[in-house]
């Protein structure tokens, strides 16, 4: 597990950020632990580890049945409530859901979290991949075609400092270009308008992907079509699904950029994006 950046700000609250770290401590390997197990992922001294643990599990977030504590589904609202505030997903799923009845193809969307991707809605179908995909998954962005597109949008600076954080995906992909490979790779991103990636993350998978712009026109996701390479071919993946993505994308960031621009007066507490009061 990839420990937390500690502050040495007077202002920074090391009690927090312990919780924290023992909430992350949880993971498809780690899905029940004891005390020692969370003290032992992450560095804590076990009595340290124990009241943290006892605090998570009067707050809600964890349980203990049989001398191991689980993460409650109370958790996922920590994400959640993330992803609700932009309102992408409201916008996103109709649109993602006739992308797929259209390519009979999976589509996600993805933010930019440091080096990585993180995966904020998906409509799948039922086919099998060598790397499961949930909200909230991770990927290292410079070998996917959803990371190369969101990538592809920041100025020299912020790349710099995105590629200088280590990844927290756990993932090690199969091509990992060094900068000169990349920059030339963004540079024909940014020319083009969308990334592919060609088993370049797994084996056997393969996926276009494109922006999706914001209120401004600034690039907040990415969103794309992933296949099964041997059943799609590179062809069939740009001359059929390509456009039908760009055209998806596009209405969904013309969308975004109408809803920005209402008065947040005009939005309902139930069907409240987050946009108009964020971006007004």
């Amino acid at each position: 597990m990839e420990p937390l950046q500690r502050s040495e700000s007077r202002e920074f609250v090391e009690a927090l950020a312990r919780g924290i770290e023992v909430i992350r401590a949880f993971d498809t390997m780690h899905m029940a632990m004891s005390v020692s197990e969370v003290a032992s992922r992450t560095g804590l001294a076990r009595p340290t580890a124990r009241r943290l643990l006892i605090t998570l599990e009067h707050l809600g977030y964890v349980r203990l049945v049989d001398g191991v504590y689980t993460l409650t589904a109370r958790t996922l609202e920590l994400g959640t409530a993330y992803i609700s505030s932009l309102g992408v997903w409201d916008l996103a799923r109709p649109h993602m859901q006739a992308l797929v009845e259209q390519t009979r193809e999976s589509s996600s969307m993805s933010q930019l979290d440091g080096s990585d991707v993180v995966y904020v809605a998906r409509v799948a179908v039922p086919k099998i991949i060598a790397l499961s995909v949930t909200i909230g998954t991770r990927f290292p962005a410079v070998a996917t075609s959803m990371g190369r597109v969101l990538l592809a949008s920041l100025d020299d600076d912020a790349l710099s400092v995105v590629l200088d954080t280590p990844s927290a995906s756990g993932i090690v992909p199969r091509v990992q270009p060094d900068r000169v490979e990349l920059d030339a790779v963004l540079a024909a991103v940014r020319e083009q308008g969308w990334a592919m990636s060609d088993e370049q993350l797994s084996v056997g998978i393969r996926s276009v992907a494109v922006p999706v712009a914001g209120p401004g026109g600034v690039v907040t996701a990415a969103m794309n079509v992933t296949t099964h390479a041997a059943e799609t071919s590179v062809e069939r993946l740009l001359g059929e699904h390509l456009p039908l993505l760009l055209e998806a994308a596009s209405a969904i960031g013309d969308e975004w950029s109408h809803l920005a621009r209402l008065p947040s007066v005009l939005m309902g507490s139930s069907g409240s994006t987050g946009v108009g009061r964020d971006q007004r």
